[in-house]
């Protein structure tokens, strides 16, 4: 029995990751994030921190482990439901809020904002990003810091159109992420993937397709979006740590707010 739920229509990160998209995606995503990274950023730049795009609680339930004072945020109230659920099941007191970082109005400042990876390139557009930079200031206090890593996302090759990815659950249940198709506006700096994801149990079948878009931002417009919120470049890094090349496809930009 096959309970296919097509849901191709104007992509929304709020939207994308709810029901078997938010249940598969812990499952089916193609790396776990080190905690490290934002841990050592935290200790530098100091608490309370916030996460944006906290998803289901990596790497945040792992920096409150460490007893970190850090709360999450996340467009998605499934996701936000499943993080409150994961700090529960390992005895975590975790603040997590609904919100999306174009419109967090949260009524506290932080020392440290981050992401936790390139969520940022999940905003639609350049008006939405400038937005969501000037929530992170409002919300950063004096002298804190902000950590946004952003990436150029490869094209699609045609090879990969149908391709999946695969998963097998505890109890058995067969799960999959396959590309549907793609579509890249340059001059939008837009790519839009289609994806199906299938759960798969016993003769029963779970399927819904979602675009996933992806917006990106070469170096000198994002120093210009952030300027334009009121926040200063204190580095553009590489992965690595060391200082990013000007033309770099992956890149991390750490921000900071006026001392006063």
């Amino acid at each position: 029995m096959e309970d296919r739920t097509p849901e191709v229509g104007a992509p929304d990160p709020a939207s994308f990751y709810t029901g078997l998209v938010a249940e598969l995606y812990r499952h089916l995503r193609s790396a776990d994030p080190d905690p490290e990274p934002y841990a050592r950023f935290v200790e530098v730049s100091g608490e309370p921190a916030l996460e944006l795009g906290c998803g289901d609680g990596d790497p945040l339930l792992d920096l409150r482990a460490r007893g970190l004072d850090v709360e999450g945020l996340d467009a998605s109230l499934d996701m936000v439901e499943r993080c409150r659920r994961a700090a529960g099941d390992r005895g975590l007191d975790v603040v997590v809020h609904h919100a999306s970082f174009e419109s967090m109005d949260l009524g506290r400042r932080y020392r440290s904002i981050y992401l936790a990876g390139p969520t940022f390139n999940l905003l639609p557009d350049d008006e939405t990003a400038r937005r969501a930079l000037e929530r992170i200031r409002a919300h950063l206090e004096p002298g804190g810091s902000a950590l946004v890593p952003l990436f150029v996302p490869e094209p699609v090759p045609p090879g990969d159109i149908g391709s999946s990815r695969q998963a097998v659950g505890p109890d058995g249940a067969t799960m999959r992420v396959t590309v549907v198709s793609a579509d890249r506006d340059v001059a939008e700096r837009r790519q839009t993937t289609v994806l199906r994801y299938e759960l798969v149990r016993d003769d029963e079948a779970q399927v819904v397709e979602r675009p996933w878009l992806l917006h990106w931002f070469e170096q000198d417009r994002f120093a210009r979006l952030a300027a334009d919120a009121g926040l200063s470049v204190h580095a553009v890094l590489a992965p690595d740590g060391t200082a990013a090349a000007p033309d770099a496809d992956t890149f991390v930009y750490w921000l900071g707010a006026p001392s006063r």
